[in-house]
């Protein structure tokens, strides 16, 4: 039986930002083109996660996935490719969204996905012993119980290419990237690097990853935070941060959760997605 705490507190979309306060109801900020931020009604939610998409295709079109403390999945926005069908998942003890579909983790350590599987993203039914799971654009992520990654879906980039990756604790994955946090607190990257989003070979004593479209956030045990890559809208501009416990990043904004429970954000802010300084109690990350 895998044990795992949910940690995914703060969630960054496309254009909308979602984060789970302590009494187990979530807030969201920013575009609601398609129902992703009406997340108010919802209760007992332990995780939250907001599917991305790539600016290119700058729709609107995203859902938000909340993960309840009984192990069921809660849904809203665009359901096009049937991503937000997820009402009958059981036994769930983690989340990631992606463009156009979902991700969950069941206790047994095998996977479940709904939605777009044209690249093959959804192909991870015979994963096994898997202990946290990513979502990118295009490409399906699971870290397994030994330190070793498996991925499914496009591989374009060579961002599939993770095969050899051993002793990581963490992974994180892009538009066309994948990033993955080892235990010596180093970060490799591989995948699409004409941002140089996958310049992380130089970091040091990290303790968590988060990867947007095209720009890579660590956060170091010390609660100050690093970024490489686009940084058109300033989502990299995070060298101020400080008091930092968990970071998450979206198409073009970034968001940390400080540890007094309030948040800061930096960013595309078209739609209010990094209006949420005034929100207070948000949950701490769980160990």
């Amino acid at each position: 039986m895998v044990k795992h705490l949910p940690k995914d507190t703060i969630a960054a979309g496309q254009r909308h930002t979602v984060a789970l306060q302590s009494n187990g109801t979530p807030v969201a900020a920013g575009d609601n083109k398609c129902g992703q931020c009406k997340v108010g009604d919802w209760r007992d939610i332990v995780a939250v996660a907001a599917g991305n998409v790539h600016m290119a295709t700058n729709t609107g079109n995203a859902h938000t996935i909340g993960l309840r403390s009984d192990g069921t999945v809660a849904a809203v926005g665009w359901n096009k490719h049937g991503q937000c069908d997820v009402h009958d998942w059981r036994d769930i003890i983690a989340i990631a969204a992606g463009w156009r579909r979902t991700v969950g983790l069941k206790s047994n350590g095998t996977v479940l996905a709904a939605g777009r599987n044209q690249e093959g993203q959804c192909d991870v039914n015979d994963w096994r012993d898997i202990v946290a799971i990513a979502a990118g654009d295009w490409h399906t992520v699971g870290l397994q119980r030994d330190g070793t990654l498996a991925a499914a879906g496009n591989n374009r980039y060579g961002q599939c290419n993770i095969s050899g990756w051993s002793g990581m604790v963490a992974v994180t994955a892009g538009y066309l990237h994948t990033v993955g946090l080892q235990s010596d607190g180093t970060v490799a990257s591989v995948g699409l690097n004409g941002h140089g989003q996958c310049d992380t070979n130089g970091w040091r004593d990290m303790v968590e990853i988060a990867a947007g479209s095209y720009h890579t956030v660590g956060l170091k045990s010390d609660g100050t935070v690093e970024a490489v890559g686009q940084n058109e809208h300033g989502q990299c501009n995070l060298s101020n941060w400080r008091n930092i416990v968990a970071v998450a990043a979206g198409c073009a904004h970034t968001l940390g959760l400080r540890s007094d429970g309030t948040m800061v954000a930096a960013g595309n802010n078209e739609y209010g997605q990094c209006d949420v300084g005034d929100w207070r109690g948000i949950q701490l990350v769980l160990e």
